[in-house]
């Protein structure tokens, strides 16, 4: 038995490996090489950029604050004050009941509740449909979905208006419900997300195993699709949230949404900016409730599926 023979089974008994052993420079860049999934840590560049980011994010929603704290000498004056001021709970009391703002929240909140659950409900089938079904004039359909979205909604406003009334739901929230049950955007937000998130071999193996497209949809498409739908029911209820054209067209002062409400605030001969204000920030709260609710998970369900196993 040779010598080289000897030496490589001392080196499997030993475990270590045979052969000529590199040199030290080697090694070296072997070991500085950066390894798979290494943290990095931002600088201070990055961090100052955030906190810019984040005040001017902020500084609306703080000034807003301010006025409502405000007399309406002090918020018209020039420069405008940046400290909060002494009136915040008599402005925010003397807002929700001119404006009647209760009762507009509990109708914001029905309006905006029912819309967005039905917009993430009809965008999902009909996204799933798009994306993974094979079915005769697809691309035909989904192409007059994308057009839709081209055209303005005030050239439907008349048209709706006059069916709304036939329909017997002026002055109610089915008129403002109704129209907007689902939304283009979110067809097609749920269709490209499905297209890159949920592989056609999941869908085969339902078939293989006898399941129908709605079985398929209900534990297969909905697993996968759920941060891209938690993502559409929050731009959805924050939008119908805010809408203002639309409802105070159908809707009047006995039956209104928070935006129509507040509009009573500046039907004087003189407008009260810091009642104004004040009627606003109590209009942002729910939403800014929501959003410290249920953000971690929606900032969670976000990063869950932008990472590709």
């Amino acid at each position: 038995m040779t010598t080289d023979s000897l030496q490589a089974r001392a080196d499997v008994r030993s475990g270590s490996p045979s052969g000529p052993t590199p040199p030290p420079g080697r090694r070296l860049r072997l070991t500085l090489r950066p390894r798979a999934g290494r943290q990095h840590h931002a600088g201070p560049v990055a961090y100052i950029l955030l906190v810019l980011a984040a005040v001017l994010s902020l500084f609306p929603l703080y000034f807003t604050m301010v006025a409502a704290s405000s007399d309406n000498t002090r918020v018209t004056q020039t420069p405008p004050p940046f400290l909060p001021g002494p009136n915040l709970l008599e402005n925010l009391g003397k807002a929700w009941q001119d404006a009647a703002l209760g009762k507009a929240m509990i109708n914001s909140l029905i309006v905006a509740g029912v819309i967005a659950l039905s917009t993430v409900l009809f965008a999902t089938l009909a996204g799933f449909a798009f994306a993974k079904l094979r079915f005769k004039g697809r691309n035909i359909l989904l192409m007059l979905v994308i057009g839709t979205m081209m055209v303005p909604p005030q050239l439907g406003v008349v048209p709706l208006f006059m069916m709304m009334t036939e329909l017997g739901w002026g002055q109610k929230l089915p008129a403002v419900i109704f129209p907007t049950l689902v939304s283009a955007v979110g067809v097609f937000f749920m269709r490209q997300y499905l297209t890159e998130s949920l592989p056609d071999e999941l869908i085969e193996a339902g078939r293989v195993d006898g399941a129908h497209s709605l079985r398929i949809f209900w534990s297969i498409v909905l697993p996968v699709a759920r941060p891209a739908m938690a993502v559409l029911f929050m731009i959805t209820f924050v939008h119908a949230w805010n809408d203002f054209f639309w409802p105070f067209i159908v809707l009047d002062m006995s039956n209104p949404t928070v935006p129509v409400a507040l509009t009573q605030l500046s039907a004087g001969y003189v407008r009260d900016q810091s009642l104004i204000m004040a009627g606003a920030l109590l209009g942002t709260l729910p939403l800014l409730a929501m959003f410290v609710v249920f953000g971690r998970q929606i900032v969670g369900g976000i990063m869950q599926g932008a990472v590709k196993g």
